[in-house]
């Protein structure tokens, strides 16, 4: 399965929003399977975005997420503004077509700074 970005970004966005810091939640986005917000749940963890587990017993596949870690946080606060989101993005879509996150939250980052007038 491909990552989606911006699939990644809207999960983050709901595990910030979950206020019970101790319940797992696999939230769910409009346009997007179960299957592919599990796969990404998943890859988040792997990334140290998220505390997350498969739930999911014997041979299954259930990831669900409990909180952002600090990383997470820190990825999120540097793509939560949507005008900055979309310059990032269509940089790196005009450039390269896609990015690692280091890159894309480094990117982020410039474009917050260069739009403050830092």
């Amino acid at each position: 399965m491909k990552r989606d970005i911006d699939l990644v970004r809207k999960i983050l966005l709901e595990i910030e929003k979950k206020e019970d810091p101790t319940g797992w939640l696999i939230p769910e986005i409009e346009g997007y399977s179960e299957d592919e917000i599990i796969y990404h749940i998943k890859v988040l963890a792997e990334a140290d975005f998220l505390d997350a587990k498969n739930l999911g017993g014997k041979g299954g596949f259930e990831w669900a997420a409990i909180n952002l870690t600090w990383e997470g946080h820190e990825f999120l606060d540097a793509a939560r503004n949507d005008t900055i989101w979309k310059k990032a993005k269509d940089i790196i879509t005009g450039k390269m077509g896609t990015a690692s996150f280091d890159v894309l939250k480094r990117l982020l980052i410039k474009t917050a700074a260069t739009q403050l007038g830092l």
